[in-house]
């Protein structure tokens, strides 16, 4: 079968079309990949590190480091920090907590995002454990407290921009996620008026 060649406005119309269509694919399958890698990588829009264990050298410099917490619009958890802020010497492995509570009558699933601000210590600070790594679910009524355990990288301080940081804040923002099948079929039905089989 041969197509007829387009001419004219139809010819243009389709040109638009295919450029629509690669920017819809553009920026819908190869920019959010590359952009979170570019963001992990150099920190850039404060992402984190990760790492398996401590680091190596731990230096005499100390830094604060806040917490802040907070929900996205319609997640019927309460959230916050155990402690608001600690001080740690940099290298130091840092443990801290953050108190969620579902104080629904269902079960509720959620994400944690996560930055670092100021921007330029994003690549520098560096979580070994955390409670952002997969899903958290709350039964109703329940209450967890939440590690993290991180350090702040020595490196730090041979950056032109990151030598001059002395506070860190962690944000967190836990967003709600839909239960799966096989998650809502081990969900326990609370009895009516608490009585107990």
């Amino acid at each position: 079968m041969i197509l007829p060649r387009l001419q004219g406005p139809n010819r243009t119309l389709a040109q638009l079309v295919a450029l629509v269509v690669a920017l819809t694919f553009t920026t819908i399958v190869v920019i959010p990949p590359f952009y979170d890698w570019f963001c992990r990588v150099t920190g850039f829009g404060g992402a984190t590190s990760v790492a398996d264990g401590g680091a190596v050298t731990i230096l005499d410099q100390t830094m604060k480091v806040r917490f802040d917490a907070s929900l996205e619009q319609g997640m019927p958890w309460t959230f916050k920090p155990v402690v608001p802020s600690m001080e740690i010497r940099i290298g130091e492995t840092g443990l801290a907590f953050f108190e969620a509570h579902n104080p629904s009558d269902r079960p509720v699933a959620g994400t944690a995002s996560f930055n670092v601000f100021p921007y330029s210590a994003g690549g520098y600070f560096t979580k070994i454990e955390c409670f952002c790594f997969q899903e958290q679910i709350l039964q109703p009524g329940e209450t967890v407290r939440m590690p993290v355990s991180f350090y702040i990288d020595p490196a730090m301080m041979d950056d032109p921009e990151g030598k001059f940081v002395h506070e860190i804040v962690l944000s967190y923002t836990f967003h709600e996620t839909p239960l799966t099948d096989e998650q809502a079929a081990l969900v326990t039905p609370v009895p009516p008026n608490g009585a107990m089989n």
